[in-house]
């Protein structure tokens, strides 16, 4: 099966994704991992607007995509977390799906309020030596303000202050609405509340899976 997995930043994609490809042994593929290893091996297509702080056109973003979806540990399905973000890239993806003899199974859609968004990513703490991850709500450090692995300082992301977060969510909303509306008129939209536990989330994630894939067999 191939899912993509859509939310707003802070939503939990990431880890809902990891917990889904663990249990059902399919592959997360996180695009900004896939970018980061691109810049690594030296991609200049890439490296020249980011190093510039440009917008990536989809002419490029898309070719980093198919070059990934080629790869043999992708062939049994995967959880695509970060990609498509646009109607255009929605229908590059479903056309290189076609070409691999593959289709979307399904679109997950995370969704929470932007009070508790704002929240949760204004909590979060990175470790300034060793670059640990921490919660001020969910995952504090055992003594306030230091690593717990190193001692250091903890420090909050520029991305992380609350009025960046409030522009990162908008900017995402009218990015993605068209978006959400293109998957609807597929049927292959299915919204998923992520304000409860990660683990209640990762239950209602999985109830809808095993729908579909029942529903599946049953037409077949």
């Amino acid at each position: 099966m191939q899912i993509v997995v859509f939310g707003p930043p802070g939503v939990g994609k990431g880890t809902q994704s990891d917990s889904l490809s663990k249990k059902y042994k399919i592959p997360h593929i996180s695009t900004g991992d896939i970018f980061r290893n691109e810049i690594k091996s030296g991609n200049s297509e890439l490296i020249q607007y980011v190093e510039k702080g440009l917008l990536v056109p989809d002419s490029v973003v898309n070719k980093v995509i198919e070059k990934a979806l080629k790869e043999e540990q992708y062939k049994k399905g995967f959880f695509l977390d970060g990609y498509p973000r646009t109607t255009d890239q929605a229908v590059f993806l479903e056309n290189v799906l076609w070409k691999l003899k593959k289709n979307i199974s399904l679109v997950i859609n995370l969704s929470a309020p932007e009070e508790a968004i704002v929240e949760r990513l204004s909590a979060r703490r990175m470790c300034s030596k060793c670059a640990t991850p921490y919660n001020l709500i969910t995952m504090k450090p055992k003594k306030k303000n230091l690593c717990d692995k190193c001692n250091s300082e903890l420090v909050q992301r520029k991305d992380d202050e609350p009025e960046t977060v409030k522009k990162r969510i908008h900017v995402y909303q009218s990015e993605t609405e068209p978006l959400i509306e293109y998957f609807k008129k597929k049927k292959l939209l299915v919204d998923i509340n992520a304000l409860p536990k990660p683990k209640e989330v990762f239950n209602s994630i999985v109830r809808e899976i095993e729908g579909r894939v029942k529903e599946k067999k049953e037409v077949e």
